[in-house]
């Protein structure tokens, strides 16, 4: 398989990783858009949000559990984060495998851009 992030789970390509379970690998984004920009990714490979299955439910909410609580170890609580799930092209998706981009370390305006 082709998938940059497959190739991450599998040890292919080396990442930073934050967190590890039989479920997610979590590790830090290699193109930081905040001083702390990581990114909770499913090792089952799932193209776009809409590609999720009902079977898929359990996975999603682990994921987001995960990602705070990575989020919490590493001292954001306090000041906060930005959870976000890019979906197809037009709405930012550039690597086709969900993942959850974890963003803090920073004050965040509170318009999206």
């Amino acid at each position: 398989m082709s998938c940059l992030f497959c190739k991450i789970i599998n040890g292919e390509i080396p990442c930073q990783t934050l967190y590890e379970d039989d479920l997610v690998l979590v590790f830090r984004d290699i193109n930081p858009q905040a001083p702390d920009h990581f990114l909770t990714v499913p090792k089952k490979h799932i193209a776009t949000a809409y590609d999720l299955q009902l079977e898929d439910k359990s996975l999603v909410g682990h994921m987001f559990w995960v990602a705070q609580k990575v989020s919490q170890d590493l001292g954001h609580q306090k000041d906060g984060c930005r959870f976000i799930l890019n979906c197809q092209e037009g709405g930012g998706q550039t690597v086709f495998h969900l993942h959850l981009h974890t963003l803090a370390g920073k004050r965040f305006q509170e318009k999206m851009v």
